[in-house]
């Protein structure tokens, strides 16, 4: 059981590797061609992803079009791919066209600050004194990454900021959304919708498909976007799960900004000033108190 939950620990950390080097992938699409749109780049991984996650859940005996006949999980599952995962990936990869994949995952990673929002708001939930100073701590980190710790001006433009903050958002009813369905009904069903009926959403909204060039990179990168930066590392954080718990999943999310912030340094040759480092780690960290609990919650809390 000890080598079971060393290997899935290390998977978790690994997916969350792969989330942050497929921005980089995503990045160098944009690179080869102003054709290759946010838009297409989410159509394309969403639908050819959705697919895949569903044919493997009806393998897997997880009855994916079960829920499907059920009005309330139907419309739960709607509102999940349309308000969840939509913004979360769409505004990401505006982020990085726009600006890099190091700064759209580092202000995706707000993203569980609207969450304590929310549950405070709507739940009643009551703030520790650390997730106020953790709150506070990560919207510094924003301030310097946003104006270089000059009050006078931006390093990132406002467009940047409004579709990261928005993509914030995503992450939080990404996470809110399919809570009660996900009591009854396996998370590679839920997931596989969301994504197919986003993508299919988008098709709709913006039909027209770009006129790609003739580069073999455009295929290879694509195929990492959808396998290395959607497929694989859901599987293996879905099944870490199983191991480890979700607190230690949450902590090692940690990984995917670190990984998109070096790739775009070492790839892309990113430069970032001492003061973009500082705010980077500042909102890491944060999000790390955010999900600290003491020794007796933890040992309440059990794997899945």
């Amino acid at each position: 059981m000890a080598k079971k939950k060393r290997l899935w620990t290390f998977l978790a950390a690994l997916a969350c590797v792969f989330w942050g080097v497929s921005g980089l992938f995503a990045k160098a699409l944009f690179n080869i061609s102003a054709e290759i749109t946010p838009i297409w780049v989410t159509q394309v991984r969403m639908i050819v992803s959705g697919i895949v996650l569903l044919i493997l859940a009806q393998a897997t005996g997880k009855k994916p079009f079960k829920v499907m006949t059920d009005k309330k999980d139907m419309v739960t599952v709607i509102a999940y791919g349309l308000l969840g995962l939509l913004p979360v990936q769409y505004c990401y990869f505006v982020v990085v066209q726009q600006a890099n994949a190091s700064i759209a995952t580092i202000l995706q990673f707000v993203g569980p600050f609207f969450v304590m929002i929310y549950m405070v708001v709507f739940e009643h939930q009551v703030l520790r004194v650390l997730d106020v100073l953790a709150a506070v701590g990560a919207f510094i980190g924003v301030f310097f990454l946003a104006t270089h710790g000059n009050f006078n001006h931006l390093s990132l433009t406002p467009v940047v900021l409004f579709w990261g903050f928005l993509s914030a958002v995503g992450v939080a009813t990404n996470t809110l959304i399919p809570r009660r369905l996900l009591d009854h009904t396996s998370s590679l069903v839920v997931t596989g919708w969301g994504l197919l009926l986003a993508g299919i959403s988008l098709v709709i909204v913006h039909p027209s498909w770009p006129h790609l060039p003739k580069n073999q990179m455009v295929f290879w990168l694509m195929l990492g976007v959808i396998v290395i930066g959607t497929i694989i590392p859901f599987q293996w954080m879905m099944g870490s799960l199983r191991y480890i718990k979700p607190s230690t999943a949450t902590l090692l999310d940690a990984f995917e900004p670190v990984a998109a912030t070096l790739g775009s340094v070492l790839v892309f040759g990113l430069v970032m000033v001492p003061i973009d480092w500082i705010g980077s780690v500042m909102i890491i960290l944060a999000v790390m108190a955010l999900s600290w609990q003491p020794k007796s919650e933890r040992l309440k809390e059990r794997p899945n």
